[in-house]
């Protein structure tokens, strides 16, 4: 979470540091902002004299963010404080430093004072300031060469930041202009869109408590400023308290950099120290504080200035008991400088009197001026109405016979299409007609065949189910008539067999009684049988008979559909026959009428197109007549022309430019999204190799033709610009037709030139913010490539020290510390090694250091192979060195215990102590 942070707080910086047209060159912003005691001159010059009555020199020293690494820190040596009775000096050394990027340079601050009244002054002050800013090399740590870092120059820059303030005796009131003038001595150009730039505005209030005891007669000062900057506005408040004894507290909030409170006191009466702490709120809270501490002198002064606002103070070691009157004391004026001040006044008020009549004489002229040029343009504006109002006319009549032509040959094609169409209809009704006098008749005839149909159907299956019933009733009768005779049979044998029965003994009668019964029931089953198979012969049989019957019926009831539908296809297909003469009549009527519609067109956009000919060219004939009137005006027409096709030449090498921008935004957007995917563990195929020296040196060729085509253009603009001017010497009349035709062709020139330039400069500022983009996210990509090395330095160093543990023997003889290679010569003090990756925090007992890694891996063996399994080391990137060790301790007391308590091993004869922090 820190990592991320801290690029957003390097990005964040790094936009204020860096301007958006040159690399390497960094605003003037000294973060003075948290203090009303010292170094007033850095917020408005006019301070080094407002309410200042001593001269102090400070040291100053501010760290931003202090949680993050390589955050931002500013270093201040200044001098400054009242040396006239009307001046104030201040003069400070000063650099600062972000992560890589540093400026180091001198302030020098000058402030006047006048009075106005012996309650009013009015002080005007200047800061002026030459530094150096760029890239500190010794900062940069990489594995890799980055020719980008290497392209940076160091710029040399001359800021100027003027200011101007009106007191009264309580209150102060100014406006200072931090960075209006910044010169670039390496480029010889001013620097444009710095972010510093702002317009500063403050009130300031200082006044005295009338108390008891230890605040008594303690003074009071509080600070309220905006900073109006080109995309935001910061607003801030400050309040310092002084108690006589020698003591100040001070509170502030700044809507961009959060809450800040400090103290101070004087250590003597000459030497001073405050402290001031910082904590970033809303969106910059994670950022964390800021420290602030000031290290000052106080000269010792004889003199006692008029307009001061600081006062005898006590120190804490040597208190004094000196009070100051609650009242300021004012110095007595003479009547010589009295007058002699009434007499400034005086000129002063008849400069301005003077400089006002100037300004109203000049606004007077300019609105007369406005005046004729406004009433010249109403008359040229009414005249080309007038004319625009003609030519409207005359096209709204041709308009309108064109429209009278048209509805009359409208209204002719539709007389005919009607009755083209009332005829169709007619032959339509008639066909539909006869159809459906045909479809009715056809409709009858199978209705009859219909019932004629169902009728026969209905007496065959009457008949049949008589025939059916009739040899139902017969089989029935049949089967009664075999069953009576079977019954009586069997009577007549039981009669008998009784009989015979009576004459056998009783045996034979119960055998032949069983016998008979037997047959009885055999008989009876096989009546029973005979009735099922006979009724089950009828029900096949009536089965079969309704099979054909249905049969029967659905080969009559399908014969019947075909010829339905064989009547109804071919009623169909007459049908679309006759739909399709009739659209095909209808087609070749529609096509023989559009042909005609056609032809009539042609020749009338024929004519049409003659007449616009003809029209185009007696315009022609009389624009060239009017545009060559003279040899003037010919050499007018000549540059006229060649401007127009200049245009289509410069609007091509734009439009290759504007191509080439798009290009390279969306390698930019390529980057990007690889650099972002990087980040997220994705890996993405790189694209394609571009030179971009060969792309840059392209585009610089590219802009250098079209600034080339943009001047010749206007150099050709300005000439016929200066025949135009000649000519109206000659011929004075400037709504003469000629001169009239040549100024409209000026403006429109120059509105054309405008309108590219502006496009160039868009482009050129696209392509700017882009670059510095692409330099950004190549920045990115290089940090992450560096990480990712140092995860495979991590990877492969614990493979090797895994291989050696596992595969080295122990020693059969014994070692002496003369076998082992310790590497660089250590001190004795507490080494601290920062920012080592994969390391823990804490004190390390360290036993050998190498750059090298087979003899790192050879005094490794050698250790392993005394029996020594605790070996282990870390790798310093910011020294390339390993540092190796087996014993590790969280506070110093342990680290230093056992390199007193060392031994007599061999391999601890060079011991020293290393505490990482990370």
């Amino acid at each position: 979470m820190k990592k991320y942070l801290l690029i957003i707080a390097l990005f964040l910086g790094a936009i204020q540091f860096f301007h958006a047209q040159e690399d390497g060159v960094a605003s003037l912003a000294i973060p003075v902002r948290n203090s009303l005691k010292f170094n007033k001159y850095v917020i408005n010059p006019t301070f080094s004299f407002v309410r200042e009555q001593n001269k102090y020199i400070s040291i100053n020293n501010k760290r931003e963010w202090v949680q993050f690494n390589d955050a931002p820190q500013t270093y201040l040596l200044s001098y400054s404080g009242r040396f006239r009775e009307n001046i104030g000096v201040g003069v400070g050394l000063f650099q600062r430093n972000y992560g890589v990027l540093t400026s180091f340079g001198g302030i020098v601050n000058f402030a006047y004072n006048a009075m106005l009244q012996p309650d009013s002054n009015l002080t005007f002050g200047i800061n002026v300031a030459f530094y150096q800013s760029g890239i500190n090399d010794g900062k940069v740590v990489t594995n890799v060469p980055d020719p980008s870092l290497e392209n940076i120059p160091k710029n040399s820059i001359l800021s100027i930041s003027p200011g101007i303030n009106y007191g009264t005796v309580f209150f102060d009131f100014g406006v200072s202009v931090n960075n209006v003038v910044q010169y670039n001595f390496k480029t010889s150009q001013l620097l444009e869109e710095d972010p510093e730039q702002n317009i500063q505005a403050h009130i300031m209030y200082t006044g005295y408590m009338s108390s008891r005891g230890f605040f008594d007669e303690s003074k009071f000062s509080g600070l309220v400023k905006s900073e109006f900057k080109k995309d935001n506005t910061i607003i801030s408040g400050l309040a310092m308290l002084t108690v006589p004894k020698g003591i100040w507290a001070q509170l502030g909030y700044n809507t961009q950099y959060g809450v800040s409170g400090g103290v101070g006191l004087n250590i003597t009466s000459q030497i001073a120290i405050e402290y001031n702490y910082e904590r970033a709120m809303g969106d910059l809270s994670d950022f964390g504080s800021s420290h602030d501490i000031t290290l000052a002198y106080k000269f010792k002064n004889t003199e006692n200035y008029y307009y001061s606002g600081d006062d005898e103070e006590e120190a804490l070691v040597i208190p004094k008991n000196k009070k100051r009157k609650a009242i300021v004391s004012k110095p007595k004026i003479d009547a010589e400088t009295r007058a002699k001040l009434a007499q400034e006044k005086a000129e002063a008020r008849a400069l301005a009197q003077q400089q006002q009549q100037q300004q109203q004489q000049a606004e007077e002229e300019a609105r007369l001026a406005a005046e004729a040029l406004a009433q010249q343009q109403a008359e040229e504006e009414a005249r080309l109405a007038a004319e625009a109002l003609a030519q409207q006319q005359a096209e709204e009549e041709a308009r309108l016979a064109a429209e009278a032509l048209a509805q009359q040959q409208a209204e002719e094609e539709a007389r005919l299409a009607a009755e083209a169409l009332a005829q169709q209809q007619a032959e339509e009704e008639a066909r539909l007609a006869a159809e459906a006098l045909a479809q009715q008749q056809a409709k009858e005839e199978a209705r009859l065949a219909a019932e004629a149909l169902a009728q026969q159907q209905a007496e065959e299956e009457a008949r049949l189910a008589a025939e059916a019933l009739a040899q139902q009733q017969a089989e029935e009768e049949a089967r009664l008539a075999a069953e009576a005779l079977a019954q009586q049979q069997a009577e007549e044998e039981a009669r008998l067999a009784a009989e015979a029965l009576a004459q056998q003994q009783a045996e034979e009668e119960a055998r032949l009684a069983a016998e008979a019964l037997a047959q009885q029931q055999a008989e009876e089953e096989a009546r029973l049988a005979a009735e099922a198979l006979a009724q089950q012969q009828a029900e096949e049989e009536a089965r079969l008979a309704a099979e054909a019957l249905a049969q029967q019926q659905a080969e009559e009831e399908a014969r019947l559909a075909a010829e339905a539908l064989a009547q109804q296809q071919a009623e169909e297909e007459a049908r679309l026959a006759a739909e399709a003469l009739a659209q095909q009549q209808a087609e070749e009527e529609a096509r023989l009428a559009a042909e005609a519609l056609a032809q009539q067109q042609a020749e009338e956009e024929a004519r049409l197109a003659a007449e616009a000919l003809a029209q185009q060219q007696a315009e022609e004939e009389a624009r060239l007549e009017i545009t060559q009137k003279d040899d003037i005006a010919k050499s007018m027409f000549e540059i006229t022309e060649s401007a127009k096709q200049s245009k289509l030449e410069q609007e091509e090498l734009l439009s290759r430019l504007n191509e080439a921008v798009s290009n390279k935004d969306q390698d930019l957007k390529d980057l990007k999204e690889e650099n972002d995917l990087s980040e997220q563990g994705i890996y993405q195929e790189p694209k394609p190799f571009k030179s971009i020296s060969a792309e840059n040196r392209a585009l610089e060729a590219l802009q250098l033709e079209v600034d080339q085509a943009i001047n010749a253009r206007s150099e050709k603009i300005k000439e016929l610009e200066s025949l135009y001017n000649q000519r109206v010497k000659n011929v004075s009349n400037i709504n003469e037709e000629t001169n009239q035709y040549y100024l409209n062709a000026i403006q429109n020139l120059k509105e054309e030139q405008k309108e590219s330039e502006r496009s160039k400069a868009r482009m050129v500022s696209n392509l700017e913010t882009i670059r510095l983009a692409t330099e950004f996210e190549r920045k990115r990509r290089i940090k992450r490539a560096a990480y990712d090395n140092e995860e495979d330095r991590y990877l492969k160093d614990k493979a090797a020290l895994n291989r050696i543990k596992e595969n080295t023997p122990l020693s059969t003889e014994p070692l002496e510390a003369e076998d082992f290679d310790f590497g660089e010569e250590q001190s004795s003090n507490v080494k601290i090694i920062k920012d080592v990756q994969n390391v823990e925090n804490g004190y390390y007992i360290i036993i050998a250091v190498h750059n090298n890694v087979e003899k790192r891996d050879e005094f490794l063996r050698k250790v392993v192979s005394t029996g020594q399994k605790n070996i282990d080391f870390f790798y310093d990137a910011n020294s390339s060195k390993y540092f190796i060790y087996y014993e590790k301790f969280e506070y110093v007391d342990g680290a230093m215990s056992a390199l007193d308590a060392k031994g007599s091993k061999p391999y601890n004869g060079k011991m020293s102590v290393v505490k990482i922090e990370n």
